[in-house]
């Protein structure tokens, strides 16, 4: 519990898209999510459109009509992390995990496809060499897949496999030290 800040949640994150009606076909027409806001900004500084992406949160996007295009590798991904990409930039968003029930993220996988979303396979997160399983096993602690929006932003449906995410059922999983700018190779 935090101690200093009564925090509920994400209320929002806000993202940037190149065409605001794709991005309401895609994620109200493709995924489902309700457009519950829109704004017109002033002085023609562009849009702000707001979805339902359950559990009280929001997802957000804005449109500017100067927008500079997103860079592959640099704002986002390359490609899904399942074919070698895992990369973006500093300040970038590398992607958006919407929280799935774990016993459907098969069949989330399949409606994905069956809609023409180019989608990973499925990956099955644990504390191996290389973080993924090819099989379900105990120490499995997310499932999940990726696919990416009409403007390259990765997004990942997961599904924690245990309550906590932790299968030995303790809270937390904090054993690594964090890296600092030293530790960069760049």
């Amino acid at each position: 519990m935090n101690s200093e800040f009564e925090l509920r949640g994400v209320n929002h994150i806000a993202l940037v898209c190149s065409d605001m009606k794709q991005t309401v076909d895609f994620y109200s027409g493709v995924l489902g999510m309700p457009l519950i806001k829109t704004i017109e900004l002033p002085l023609g500084w562009g849009q702000h459109f707001f979805f339902d992406c359950g559990g009280g949160n929001a997802l957000a996007f804005f449109w500017f009509p100067d927008a500079p295009e997103g860079v592959p590798g640099v704002s986002a991904p390359r490609n899904l992390p399942d074919r070698g990409e895992l990369l973006s930039a500093v300040g970038s968003m590398n992607h958006i995990a919407f929280d799935v029930p774990p016993e459907r993220i098969e069949e989330y996988r399949d409606r994905l496809m069956a809609k023409g979303i180019d989608v990973g396979v499925l990956l099955n997160h644990d504390d191996s060499e290389f973080g993924v399983a090819a099989e379900m096993h105990e120490g499995v602690f997310v499932r999940s897949i990726y696919f990416k929006d009409p403007d390259g932003i990765l997004v990942e449906f997961a599904a924690w496999t245990h309550p906590d995410g932790r299968p030995d059922g303790r809270p937390g999983d904090v054993r690594h030290e964090p890296k600092t700018a030293a530790d960069r190779t760049v």
